[in-house]
C-alpha cells in the first residue's frame, strides 16, 4: 500500500461531508493524487446496502443485521476502490470508517467493541487508515445543525433518540483512548474556516 488512507470520523452533525469537500480542492492544488470517498457507499453495491441502512421504515433492523450490512458494504468499497486508490499512490480522504462501526454498532447498540471490531477485521483484512481525525462535538448541537440543513435528507439513524446519539460520543469517545496511535481528536463545534485549517495543518504534520 504506497497511499494514504485518511479517514475522518464523527457523530450526526459534525461535519465531515463539508469538510471532505473542503479537503479534497486544497491536496488537489498541492498536485496531490487525492480522492474523496463515503461509508456506507462510493460503490454502486455498496450504495445499494446504504440506502437499505438508512430506510426511515427499516426501524426493525435488528444490531447484528445492522453490524453485518456495514460490514459488508465496507467491504466492497474497500477492495474495488481504496486500496487500488491506494496502490496508485492516492491520499484517499473517506467519510467514515471502521471506528462508525465500533461506536455505533459495538458501543451505542450494545454489540460491544471487540466483537465488531473482529467483524471488521474480517471485512478488512486488518487494513487500518494511516490518520484519522475524529471531529468531536456534543450530539445536541450536531442534530440542530441537521435540522437546519433544509437539503440532508433525515435518515434512520437520525431519528433515534438523544440517549443513542449521546452514546454515540461515548463511544467514539472510547475508540479514541484506544486507538490514540493514529486518532486525532478535533472539536467540531468551530467555525468551518478554523476547523479546516486545524485538520489540513494535522494532516501535513502527520503524513505529508
Amino acid at each position: 500500500m504506497k497511499g494514504l488512507f485518511v479517514t475522518i470520523e464523527g457523530p450526526e452533525g459534525s461535519g465531515k461531508t463539508t469538510l471532505i469537500q473542503s479537503l479534497l480542492p486544497y491536496f488537489e492544488q498541492k498536485e496531490k493524487k487525492v480522492m474523496a470517498t463515503r461509508e456506507p457507499g462510493g460503490i454502486a453495491i455498496s450504495e445499494d446496502i446504504r440506502t437499505i441502512l438508512h430506510k426511515q421504515e427499516y426501524t426493525m433492523m435488528e444490531a447484528r443485521t445492522e453490524a453485518l450490512l456495514y460490514a459488508a458494504a465496507r467491504r466492497q468499497h474497500l477492495v474495488e476502490k481504496v486500496m487500488p486508490a491506494l496502490n496508485e499512490d492516492y491520499l484517499v480522504l473517506c467519510d467514515r470508517f471502521i471506528d462508525s462501526s465500533l461506536a455505533y454498532q459495538g458501543y451505542a447498540r450494545g454489540l460491544g467493541m471487540d466483537k465488531v471490531f473482529e467483524i471488521n477485521r474480517f471485512a478488512t483484512e486488518d487494513c487500518m487508515p494511516s490518520l484519522t481525525i475524529y471531529l468531536d462535538i456534543e450530539p445536541e448541537v450536531g442534530l440542530a445543525r441537521i435540522a437546519k440543513d433544509a437539503g440532508r435528507e433525515v435518515n434512520r439513524l437520525d431519528m433515534e433518540d438523544i440517549s443513542f446519539h449521546k452514546r454515540v460520543r461515548e463511544g467514539y469517545l472510547q475508540v479514541v483512548e484506544r486507538f490514540s496511535d493514529r486518532i486525532v481528536l478535533v472539536n467540531a463545534d468551530q467555525p468551518m474556516e478554523k476547523l479546516i485549517e486545524e485538520v489540513i495543518q494535522v494532516i501535513e504534520d502527520k503524513l505529508l
